[in-house]
């Protein structure tokens, strides 16, 4: 049976494809306040301005390429059963060969209809005013946004990964988003975590976990060393 890996990933493995990461000093996402485009008084203040900047992220998402670090992640799966849970709304796990990705806040080529009861619909275009789902409900990016609830299955999945995991990959995530930066967190107290980000030696990391292992380093440098690690054991 192969040993269980969990992967919790966020923008800082991305990022090297050239996808800008979520938040930045200067409190803009893009150029807009994270409330003007992530939440939902800015959907009821201007949805066009949120769809078109989601339109934006959705483009660029066919002119950039999974990095290496999505690379080695996918290539795990030669060797481990691996569960990539993530921040990202991008598709870049999967682009990479992840088979097993849990999108915590959504995904980028997805949308859903306003009232939320309608399953999520693929979609890889521009999404306008006057896209309707099947019940005549306007549709909206299928993203979590600040002040909504994460999907409930989602999370017990994640849990239930974390808590079957005999590695952790923490990468490129500054573990400040709630509640899911507790997920990597519900592993046992002896599992080994590897904390990967170039800023990781300033992470809080709550719990009483002993075997943490931190790389201040890139995603993909980091998750080179990590693999190597790994298949030492």
């Amino acid at each position: 049976m192969k040993k269980k890996i969990l992967v919790f990933s966020g923008a800082g493995v991305s990022a090297e494809s050239g996808i800008s990461t979520f938040r930045h000093s200067n409190g803009l996402w893009e150029n807009h306040s994270i409330e003007d485009v992530a939440s939902p008084e800015g959907w009821k203040r201007n949805p066009k301005l949120v769809l078109d900047f989601y339109n934006k992220r959705r483009a660029q998402l066919k002119d950039v390429q999974p990095n290496k670090a999505h690379e080695i992640i996918a290539s795990l799966e030669d060797y481990f059963d691996v569960i990539v849970v993530t921040q990202n709304v991008d598709d870049l796990h999967e682009r990479a060969g992840s088979t097993k990705v849990i999108h915590l806040h959504g995904e980028l080529t997805k949308v859903r209809s306003i009232n939320n009861l309608d399953s999520p619909i693929e979609w890889t275009e521009d999404l306008n005013i006057g896209d309707v789902c099947a019940n005549g409900f306007q549709l909206r990016p299928h993203i979590v946004w600040f002040g909504e609830m994460l999907n409930e299955d989602f999370i017990h999945a994640s849990r239930l990964a974390a808590e079957s995991a005999e590695a952790c990959v923490i990468v490129g995530t500054s573990l400040q988003v709630y509640p899911a930066n507790e997920i990597p967190y519900f592993t046992r107290k002896d599992c080994p975590i590897f904390v990967i980000d170039p800023n990781a030696s300033d992470l809080i990391l709550s719990g009483n976990h002993s075997n943490i292992h931190i790389l201040n380093t890139i995603a993909s440098k980091g998750m080179s060393s990590v693999r190597d690690k790994l298949l030492a054991k």
